[in-house]
């Protein structure tokens, strides 16, 4: 066996190639753990969607009934108070669903870690040829 300073270029070329390879598979368990928890983010967000749903509709109704009940003892006519009624509920809902869709957005999914790690590794291995 040589000693380690006085290593051959194959043997050199070997190790390089070695640790190349072990630095690509940690790549991908780094970029699959990532992914892992953006998939979770992903899950959360549609959990928050839904729960927002589902507890807005029966309190919505109760609430637009007592609201357009109210609007019509102040002397609005029945419509005009189910359409203002109707129209908060658009916006309570509105708001729900963009703090879902939000969460949703591209630039919070992105597998940063695994892009700067790469970037890291890019410079890396071009030090390791010179």
């Amino acid at each position: 066996m040589t000693s380690p300073t006085n290593r051959s270029i194959p043997e050199l070329f070997g190790d390089a190639f070695n640790q190349f390879a072990k630095l690509i598979s940690n790549e991908f368990d780094l970029a699959r753990a990532e992914m892992a928890d953006k998939v979770g983010q992903v899950g959360r967000a549609v959990a928050m969607i839904g729960a927002g749903a589902v507890v807005l509709i029966p309190g919505l109704v109760v609430l637009l009934f007592a609201l357009a009940a109210l609007l019509v003892e102040n002397g609005l006519s029945q419509s005009l108070a189910y359409l203002i009624t109707g129209g908060g509920t658009v916006i309570v809902a509105a708001i729900l669903m963009w703090i879902g869709v939000s969460r949703l957005s591209p630039d919070s999914l992105k597998p940063t870690v695994t892009i700067e790690q790469l970037q890291r590794d890019k410079v890396a291995a071009k030090e390791m040829v010179k």
